[in-house]
């Protein structure tokens, strides 16, 4: 079979989310993956393995990102619940997670309607110049490791032996590989910066530092958002109790080179806001820069017609959110072309 009616651009969690969303509806062995970048590659360029993948409070107070939120919460624990193969790099987690300045009604209104254990934390018990606080159960990622996972698992005959190449594309045209294809997914991430097709102006990156630790004795996600700065902990499941420690938000700062006084900034936030990590057990083992691919006004997912028979859906601009959003995101991309998925031939879904 050529697997040529649907392209999927982009092998990041975004694009991932999507071919397993695609698969469980039974249209796995009608997908190739295009992407510069595969799972198990390390580049600074390629963001996702970087990312220290939870569930927070990070994302935007809009509707869309709300609801985006929501459905990738909810669907990330029945992975878990269900004891489902994908879920295999995750893991619940305790998370305490502070605000510098008050979130909005709308956004403590949505989260507190489905996030598991969720209580707010007293004022006296904030820590100084907090606003707010809450405790909740969350949902904690082994980043590199859950994408590799993904990908061996969608390139099996039950997910419909998926077709991954790399190869870089010259345009969004190029993705449409045959005159077969019928859909292209865009879930290009920052090359939707330049890539002629899409060269979308609202698109910039969001450089982020972490530090990558080995600290057994951190076992809860904690987080703390200011105006200007992320600190955050987040613990990898499945690691060798290794430890993301952050870090920063510094929109269209494309400098890949690691500052050593941001390292210093991050051991001395995050000791601060878990000393447990100033035990004398905690070893650096990295620190790397990545760049989260971020949109204003918000994520894109929107269907364009852009010949006859050819239609692309956007996915991309999640920011720091591609693991909390990315499937309540597949979601919506898919559900944007289901007359034309209808007209494919289906096997049995998973």
């Amino acid at each position: 079979m050529a697997r040529d009616s649907i392209v999927i651009l982009g092998a990041g969690i975004i694009g991932l989310n999507v071919a397993l969303e695609l698969s469980k509806r039974g249209y796995g062995r009608h997908i190739t993956v295009i992407a510069k970048h595969l799972p198990g590659d390390v580049h600074v360029d390629y963001t996702s393995p970087w990312a220290g993948a939870n569930f927070s409070g990070i994302s935007g107070n809009d509707p869309n990102a709300l609801r985006w939120d929501k459905a990738g919460y909810l669907s990330l624990m029945q992975l878990i619940d269900s004891g489902a193969e994908e879920a295999r790099y995750l893991s619940k987690t305790q998370s305490i997670e502070y605000w510098d300045e008050q979130p909005s009604p709308e956004k403590i209104q949505s989260v507190t309607e489905y996030l598991r254990d969720v209580e707010t934390i007293p004022k006296a018990e904030l820590p100084p110049n907090v606003a707010f606080g809450l405790r909740f159960t969350t949902i904690t990622l082994n980043a590199p490791a859950h994408c590799m996972h993904l990908k061996s698992l969608l390139s099996q005959d039950r997910y419909g032996s998926i077709k991954f190449v790399r190869h870089t594309v010259q345009s969004l045209q190029d993705a449409f590989i045959s005159s077969n294809t019928k859909i292209v997914f865009n879930c290009i991430g920052n090359a939707a910066i330049t890539l002629p097709g899409v060269q979308d102006p609202k698109c910039y990156p969001t450089r982020g530092q972490i530090v990558l630790v080995q600290a057994p004795s951190v076992k809860q996600n904690v987080m703390r958002h200011g105006k200007d700065y992320e600190t955050y902990i987040i613990p990898r499941p499945d690691s060798d109790s290794t430890v993301i420690l952050g870090g920063y938000l510094q929109k269209g700062d494309s400098d890949s080179n690691v500052r050593e006084h941001e390292r210093q900034s991050i051991l001395q936030r995050t000791g601060d806001l878990l000393p447990v990590l100033k035990n004398g057990e905690t070893k650096i083992l990295k620190v790397a820069v990545g760049f989260r691919p971020s949109r204003q006004d918000g994520a894109r997912v929107e269907r364009e017609e852009i010949h006859a028979g050819r239609t692309v859906v956007h996915n991309y601009g999640a920011g720091g959110t591609g693991y909390q959003a990315g499937m309540g995101m597949a979601l919506d991309a898919v559900n944007l072309v289901k007359d034309i998925l209808d007209s494919l031939p289906l096997r049995s879904t998973l």
